[in-house]
């Protein structure tokens, strides 16, 4: 018989909260929905969330998140897997500059692959991640750097101080300058429909993530 294969242990210091396992599950979605069309059980798990309450908001940003969330579950009802799947491509896709690109670099350098690439690659070394041996796309992708965020707000091996500081610091250097612009380009796309609901719902997630860096933790 074989020695068993040592493994390292991951010491859980802090649980996760249940506000940040939302944020978490926030960003996840938002990462699988701009990585890639939604396929039938995605369409269908969003079409059946139901609508959250809006005349029980307690904030006008909780109003604007609930109508955006509301929306995308409606625009999803109405989707079916093979139409999402061409509206994907043709907003993503093709040979040359897609009708909206996804990469930080474009929007803030002016071109894909520039410095602010270098610098995430830098942070991400840093924080111990790396690309997903692979994957092709740069790691500016918006999907990728939704995912880094979702992977700090589970990391139980950093205590809850040190997981908030390296969200800080991660969404304001690396999505907090260019996630609005992006959000713009989707939403003047012509051949956006379903993403048009996909960047409502990102915008007001990540316009309440921006607006917590101004509380003190």
């Amino acid at each position: 018989m074989n020695a068993p294969t040592p493994q390292t242990l991951a010491f859980v210091r802090d649980p996760v909260s249940d506000e940040d396992t939302a944020r978490a599950n926030h960003y996840a979605l938002l990462s699988r929905l701009l990585h890639a069309a939604p396929d039938a059980s995605l369409l269908g798990m969003l079409a059946a969330s139901g609508d959250w309450p809006i005349d029980d908001a307690p904030s006008a940003e909780a109003v604007l998140m609930a109508q955006a969330w509301n929306g995308l579950c409606a625009a999803s009802a109405a989707m079916d897997p093979a139409a999402a799947q061409e509206e994907f491509d043709a907003l993503f896709g093709g040979v040359g500059r897609p009708e909206v690109v996804v990469f930080g670099s474009f929007y803030l350098a002016g071109f894909v692959n520039e410095k602010p690439l270098v610098k995430l690659r830098d942070d991400l070394a840093a924080l111990g991640l790396a690309r997903t041996q692979g994957e092709s796309l740069p790691e500016d992708h918006i999907a990728a750097v939704c995912d880094v965020m979702r992977l700090l707000l589970t990391d139980t091996t950093r205590s809850a101080t040190e997981r908030a500081s390296a969200q800080d610091r991660f969404f304001a250097t690396h999505i907090q300058p260019w996630y609005g612009a992006l959000c713009d380009a989707l939403d003047a796309a012509a051949g956006a429909n379903l993403y048009k609901r996909v960047s409502q719902y990102a915008r007001c997630f990540l316009d309440v993530e921006a607006a917590a860096l101004t509380i003190d933790r």
